[in-house]
């Protein structure tokens, strides 16, 4: 008996991550992530913003050619939109630093720009606290901070930062976390 097996596409790979805040509040990135987050491992770059650094910046950069960068309350650069939004595969994505949207953080209100933006995913950061949520078939997104960076709105925040794998009519998203020096991994999937 013949079985019939599909076999499991991969798909596109897009790195997410944000708050940096080098060097005002952190020094670097842990080296844990330098040793997975290298160039030309990813297709596509999202970056929530609140960067730093020169050399962040460029670090950032020299990841993909597919960069996209929104502007964090603490960024000088005025080159940074306020709101990106990218279409790869069926999904349409949309980035913003987070902090244009009251009460930070909060889930409705997160839920409420997603709708304006018609987007099937709303990446946001500013919380520096990493979440993956879904309401009504729509997905919020946060990487959290990169360098565990002190924010006075969330408390003990972790090193943190997603991996996307963007397929046909799914999602697999990684969330990598520091804890203790021990790397952790979740993974949670968006279907269309």
């Amino acid at each position: 008996m013949a079985e019939n097996h599909e076999e499991e596409e991969f798909g596109e790979l897009a790195v997410v991550f944000g708050d940096f805040h080098i060097p005002m509040r952190s020094t670097d990135i842990p080296d844990q992530f330098k040793e997975l987050i290298v160039p030309n491992k990813v297709q596509y770059v999202m970056c929530t913003g609140n960067i730093g650094s020169r050399d962040t910046l460029d670090w950032v950069k020299s990841l993909s050619s597919n960069c996209h960068i929104v502007k964090g309350d603490f960024d000088d650069n005025n080159d940074f939109p306020e709101i990106k939004t990218i279409k790869i595969g069926n999904f349409k994505i949309s980035l913003i630093h987070g902090h244009q949207v009251v009460p930070w953080g909060d889930e409705e209100a997160l839920y409420n720009q997603l709708r304006q933006l018609d987007t099937d995913i709303l990446i946001s950061g500013h919380t520096h606290d990493q979440k993956a949520s879904k309401i009504d078939k729509k997905y919020l997104l946060n990487p959290g901070s990169i360098t565990g960076a002190y924010s006075p709105i969330t408390k003990n925040i972790l090193p943190s930062f997603l991996l996307l794998e963007i397929k046909e009519k799914s999602v697999d998203v990684y969330l990598y976390q520091l804890q203790d020096s021990e790397l952790k991994i979740k993974k949670t999937i968006i279907t269309k």
